[in-house]
Formats: structure tokens, sequence, C-alpha cells
């Protein structure tokens, strides 16, 4: 199982960025996936979330309406749209898959002017 984000980067405050995570080593169309970030000093917090079928997506309340989940079974990828990007957004973000229980090494995100 691999799971490889991509994406990450230093962008000004209200920018955007889209993250992407590549997998390979399971049936991805099979499996809900997750985003989650991680400040320093503070837990792992759940981001988002998308079912198998993207049908249904979830949301951390202080993204709603900001981010975005997608998931392209056909390239196995699953994306993260975010926009109005403030400071506090500035964490590592993490792909999760929820079947294989398996993590992605992360991609750092810096929301600085």
């Amino acid at each position: 199982v691999q799971l490889v984000e991509s994406g990450g980067g230093l962008v000004q405050p209200g920018g955007s960025l889209r993250l992407s995570c590549a997998a390979s080593g399971f049936s991805f169309s099979s499996y809900d996936m997750s985003w989650h970030r991680q400040a320093p000093g503070k837990e792992r917090e759940l981001v988002a979330s998308i079912t198998w079928s993207g049908g249904v997506t979830n949301y951390g309340d202080s993204v709603k309406g900001r981010f975005t989940i997608s998931r392209d079974n056909g390239k196995s990828t699953v994306y993260l749209q975010m926009n109005s990007l403030k400071p506090e957004d500035t964490a590592v973000y993490y792909c999760y898959a929820l079947g294989p229980n398996y993590w992605g090494q992360g991609t750092q995100v810096t929301v600085s002017s």
C-alpha cells in the first residue's frame, strides 16, 4: 500500500492550493478516503472525508465552505481543494485510506504573508 501526497507549499493568506494523494497497492475505488492535518503542538484532526463512490463528503467545522474533497477512482487519486486559506490552516496534511488503515507521509502547507 502506498499513498503519496503532493501539492503542498507556501501560500499567502486568502490564497488557494490543491493537494493530491495518489494511491497504489489496494483497491482504491472500494474504500473511503480522508484528509487530516497536524499543526505543531496539536493533535491530528480530520479535515475532510469522502466515501468510496464520492457520493458523500464530510468536513471539519474549521474548513467548511472553504475546502472541497474529491476523488478520481480511475486515477486512484483523492484531492483536497483549499481556498481562502488562513494562517491557522498551516499544518502537515496527511492522506488516509480507511480500509487498509494506511497513512501517507504528509505534505507541508504553510499560510503566511
